[in-house]
């Protein structure tokens, strides 16, 4: 559990790194991410944008636990 930890701090301490250069992906603006706007209020949800990162990290832990 601990070795898990530890990973996912280096995971995010990597990402808060390289942010933004991981902006210009696109990551937040995929086809597939829903945006619902209407007066007074914005409704973003990123439903493609979450299923990708979480194949990412899924590949990712699955290489590591190997």
């Amino acid at each position: 559990m601990s070795r898990i930890l530890v990973v996912l701090g280096i995971v995010l301490v990597i990402t808060g790194l390289l942010w933004p250069w991981l902006g210009k992906l696109g990551l937040g603006r995929l086809p597939g991410d829903v945006v619902i706007e209407r007066e007074g209020f914005r409704v973003y949800l990123p439903l493609m944008t979450s299923l990708v990162v979480s194949l990412v990290l899924s590949l990712l832990f699955w290489l590591l636990n190997r």
